[in-house]
């Protein structure tokens, strides 16, 4: 699916494209299945820098995505063809997809196709967040922001797995509560009817949480520091909302806080790897054994990535939206 007039007006398209050419490190991957994630309508828009291109012609969408290892570079070593693998990538919307090994964990025999590129994105991404920059230790109070979007779904499942204490979770309707709760969340608070931090400061007694996980940034960045305890660490993931906040430095500085700003757009190869060898080994087990669930709102067959990006614009999934990879005839527009 490639992406067609990148801007406001910008489409994707199913297209014959050239099979992607393998750098050293690379592996080819052939798809079964690639998740949505908001960065796919970025990409859209042409304001996401990470784009795959077909050689000769327009980018390709998808971040994500899960297959079987086909071939690999002269100095790919850790997949052997015929691996189940999972992996953020730059252009999953495909049947093939060239992607460097080290983005890439091994897909648990308990996973389905869906499950597992519904995956890899969350899981890195809020190891990294909880454990490796938050430094959550066992028993200690978390709130997840937006815990009902994809991220914040297996993130409150991974705070609850490292031994988090009471599990504070906002949400954005009754069923992302009901969810919640089922998922592992102590509090469900729906954002829109009652004040988070009155929330947290009412249930801990004023002591506030020890770690805060924000998905949505500016508009929650006074109140997150209201409902942090002293020393508490806040972890800005992503900004669903705007990304400029008030910021009380008297607050800041009384409660001895730490804010965390985190991402992967400029770590180098290194790093990703790194952040990806450590969640593996923290939490592929989990996944196996069923204590880790990613959950899947809806699956789309590749050729309606359209309709299914529009589904996410909307806000009506609960969950990762993912598209099956299989034989399509390309349209002639």
């Amino acid at each position: 699916m490639v992406i067609e007039n990148p801007g406001e007006a910008g489409t994707l398209r199913l297209a014959d494209v050239p099979e992607p050419e393998l750098g050293p490190r690379d592996v080819l991957v052939r798809v079964r299945a690639t998740a949505l994630n908001r960065a796919d309508l970025s990409q859209r828009l042409g304001r996401y820098r990470q784009q795959a291109t077909a050689r000769g012609g327009p980018p390709i969408g998808g971040l994500e995505s899960a297959g079987e290892v086909v071939a690999r570079g002269a100095e790919a070593t850790r997949f052997a063809v015929g691996d189940r693998v999972m992996g953020q990538c730059s252009g999953g919307y495909a049947e093939l997809l060239a992607v460097d090994e080290r983005l890439l964990l091994p897909v648990p025999a308990e996973l389905d196709w869906p499950q597992a590129a519904a995956t890899p994105v969350a899981l890195v991404t809020e190891y990294d967040a909880i454990r490796t920059n938050a430094e959550l230790a066992a028993g200690e109070a978390v709130l997840i922001q937006a815990a009902g979007s994809a991220v914040g779904l297996l993130g409150l499942q991974i705070a609850r797995h490292l031994g988090a204490g009471e599990i504070f979770a906002t949400v954005a309707s009754g069923q992302q509560a009901e969810l919640v709760r089922s998922l592992g969340a102590d509090v469900a608070i729906e954002h829109e009817r009652e004040p988070f931090e009155a929330v947290v400061e009412e249930r801990t007694g004023g002591s506030g949480v020890d770690v805060v996980i924000d998905h949505v940034g500016g508009p929650v960045l006074a109140a997150n520091l209201r409902a942090m305890a002293l020393r508490g660490r806040l972890v800005s993931v992503g900004r669903l909302g705007p990304a400029v906040g008030d910021l009380d430095l008297d607050l800041l500085a009384l409660k001895r806080l730490r804010l965390i700003g985190v991402t992967f757009r400029t770590r180098t190869i290194e790093e990703y790897e790194a952040c990806v060898r450590s969640a593996g080994e923290a939490l592929l087990p989990a996944l196996a054994e069923g204590s880790l669930r990613p959950v899947v709102d809806s699956v789309y067959p590749l050729e309606q990535a359209l309709e299914a990006q529009e589904r996410m614009r909307a806000n009506l999934h609960l969950g990762k939206i993912v598209l099956t990879v299989g034989p399509a005839v390309p349209s002639s527009g």
